[in-house]
């Protein structure tokens, strides 16, 4: 409410006398921060003429003291607090968004015969790349483009090697820079080394990546340094890892960019003349230990692999919020084909050194990480005969999120026993070069003007979007994941607040989630309406009052993400592991708003339901459950709804602002005026 100006209550109140030449003076005190308007205000009464007075000064001290607020905010006052009483327990929605996720995580089937799990790894193999990596037309046309590779000199590298730079487009016209440090002296076929990087912002100067890449060209080994998304000469916000998931509402797999600049990167790396193919590792720390355990597993030319704390099993991701990673690490649907176990088990066959930290401050701490992994992996490394391939280490000093000394030690160890197994005296000490340790100037590699990135990509690929076709309710149902399950209704309580009765309900929708679901009412029943918020229950109570005045019965509803059904912790990543286990958030949520619906018809026996939205997020999964109950929404009422899909893309929204928008594919059909029109437009204000 808002303050009464301290001028105007400086100012005396007096009271006329009716039909008395006399007059009543109240002085009062101005509100302060501290004592707003219903709080007690200092009062004196300087004169009272008559005795007519004294009903009027009871009244005038019981208005500023608060005994008798005006009507209108009194009743605003008892519907807030209504709103504001929890119907859940706090941690509820984390409980449920883990135990979904985790037990829809696939486990790696028994294996018995090399030949079975083979079939089983190829079939794997081309599932993750058709259906999750590929996915769309536009990533299918990137992976069948010819890209090219442009190298562009070479400066002084250190005793024993040079640094030539290159750049090469991991995509038509999206170039990523990269640094070739190459041995002197070259003579017949050496291994090649992938080095890849995390989230740092120095990419490919970071002094841990140039020290593993200058011993290894010490050693006679090639290493190929690839700039990363986001980092490094790459470290723009159009190339934010939470932006790549605009192409998935295009209908485009964001993943591809990623694995692209992966295999664009060996294809360079192994087209150099001396590159051994029976020889060719991949190594790089957290968001590198990513690439290295997706190239590595899908890629089977790597014989190599030494992701450092860079995955978990979803499973383990579900449990410890500190493992859930960006939208690369959690792409639509891939847990529908595979967990990072099965990724990991792919490895078999080859060489696997799995390195991870035993205080790790950041995420994929060893304690919790490690095990599931090697669990999976160790049967199948078995079936070949060589599960002493298989390692891990696990580094205790300084044990945080690092690739520093030993954690690169213990690679040149396994990089000593599979590269060079007739040497086995070689020494795995780190030769000494921060002497040689380029500035990020000296490294830096030209780029073309206009290079492409995930938002440019984006607009491109929605360009012509919805398709020409009929729009089906089929159609979107599937695209959204949308549901129709059964609901189980326990009322909790009813209270009274002045005129206003509120119920509180938890609704069981389905066998995964709880619903919180306030009814309100003030008088005789006219109607019935839903209402959900872009800021939860509380947030529409303007409306609701406005709309109990009209007499309606007012259900207020909090969906999956929204108000008291917010994830307490990381809860848009938890929002990223919903679609990457199968499902979408945006269909979770009309499906909840649908659901509601038709149980409240039959709990209140009330005709089809009034719907409303207020806020552009929740006008979406508002408008999606419209169009796909018809028989218990009747109307759908919006205010501040969003236009167009495309304005997702235009404003360069990204995923962690509003995880739901992003539903893969809904723009490649549909926008809004085609949802309007499955909702039968004369429904929708």
């Amino acid at each position: 409410m808002a303050q009464r100006p301290a001028a105007r209550l400086r100012r005396p109140v007096r009271l006329p006398d009716r039909g008395h030449r006399t007059s009543l003076t109240v002085a009062t005190a101005p509100p302060t921060p501290a004592a707003p308007l219903t709080a007690f205000y200092p009062m004196k009464v300087t004169s009272v003429k008559t005795r007519h007075h004294a009903a009027l000064l009871l009244g005038v001290l019981l208005f500023f003291n608060g005994a008798l607020p005006p009507p209108a905010h009194a009743a605003q006052r008892d519907l807030a607090a209504l709103l504001a009483k929890p119907i859940i327990d706090p941690n509820l929605p984390l409980d449920e968004v883990r135990a979904y996720t985790a037990s829809r995580v696939p486990a790696i089937p028994d294996f018995t015969t090399l030949t079975a799990w083979q079939e089983f790894a190829e079939r794997t193999r081309r599932e993750v790349l058709t259906k999750i990596v590929f996915r769309g037309e536009v990533a299918r046309t990137w992976r069948d483009a010819t890209t090219r590779v442009e190298w562009l000199g070479s400066i002084p590298g250190g005793p024993g090697y040079s640094i030539r730079k290159l750049r090469f487009e991991a995509l038509p016209d999206l170039w990523i820079p990269a640094l070739l440090y190459q041995p002197d002296n070259l003579s017949g076929k050496i291994p090649v080394h992938l080095a890849v990087n995390g989230h740092d912002k120095d990419g490919k100067a970071a002094p841990y990546k140039q020290l593993r890449c200058i011993h290894l060209a010490k050693r006679g080994i090639a290493s190929l340094n690839v700039e990363w998304f986001a980092q490094g000469q790459l470290r723009t916000d159009d190339f934010g890892h939470y932006r790549m998931n605009q192409l998935d509402l295009c209908g485009v797999s964001g993943l591809a960019p990623f694995y692209l600049a992966l295999t664009r990167a060996l294809d360079a790396l192994l087209a150099q003349p001396y590159a051994d193919p029976q020889r060719v590792a991949v190594s790089g720390l957290s968001g590198g230990g990513w690439q290295t355990i997706l190239i590595s597993s899908l890629d089977t030319r790597v014989t190599l692999a030494n992701p450092v704390a860079g995955y978990s099993s979803y499973r383990t991701r579900a449990q410890y919020p500190s493992d859930l990673g960006d939208s690369e690490q959690t792409p639509n649907d891939l847990a529908t084909v595979a967990d990072y176990t099965h990724l990991t088990a792919l490895l078999a066959g080859r060489t696997a050194l799995l390195t991870y930290n035993a205080k790790d401050n950041c995420c994929f701490a060893s304690d919790h990480a490690l095990a599931p992994l090697l669990t999976a992996a160790e049967p199948i490394f078995k079936l070949y005969g060589q599960a002493d391939r298989l390692r891990a280490h696990i580094n205790v000093d300084p044990g945080t999120h690092n690739f520093e000394s030993d954690n690169r030690q213990a690679f040149y160890r396994v990089i000593n026993a599979a590269f060079y197994p007739d040497d086995p005296g070689a020494s795995t000490q780190e030769i000494p070069a921060s002497a040689e340790l380029k500035t990020a100037a000296e490294l830096a590699v030209p780029l073309p003007t206009g290079n492409l990135d995930f938002h440019q990509l984006a607009l491109s690929a929605s360009r012509r979007l919805p398709r020409a076709g009929t729009a089906t309710r089929a159609m979107l149902a599937a695209i959204v994941h949308y549901q129709t399950p059964t609901v189980t209704a326990v009322r909790i309580g009813t209270e009274t607040r002045g005129d206003t009765q509120a119920t509180s309900w938890r609704l069981r929708v389905g066998d995964t989630w709880t619903v919180p679901v306030l009814a309100l009412t003030r008088g005789p029943v006219r109607g019935t309406t839903l209402i959900v918020a872009d800021g939860g229950r509380q947030s529409a109570a303007p409306r609701i009052e406005e709309l109990l005045a009209t007499g309606q019965r007012v259900l207020a509803l909090d969906p999956f993400y929204f108000g008291e059904s917010k994830i307490a912790q990381r809860d848009f990543l938890y929002a990223l592991l919903v679609a990457a286990v199968g499902d979408r958030p945006l269909g979770i949520q009309a499906s909840e708003v649908a659901a509601t619906a038709r149980w409240a018809r039959q709990e209140f026996a009330t005709a089809p339901l009034a719907l409303e939205s207020l806020g552009p997020r929740s006008s979406v999964f508002a408008l999606i459950a419209a169009a796909l109950e018809t028989a218990a929404i009747a109307t759908l009422q919006q205010t501040d709804a969003l236009p167009s899909l495309h304005d997702v893309i235009r404003q360069n929204i990204s995923v962690d602002a509003k995880p739901e928008l992003f539903c893969f594919g809904l723009l490649e059909s549909f926008d809004v005026p085609a949802l309007q029109t499955l909702a039968r437009t004369n429904r929708v204000h």
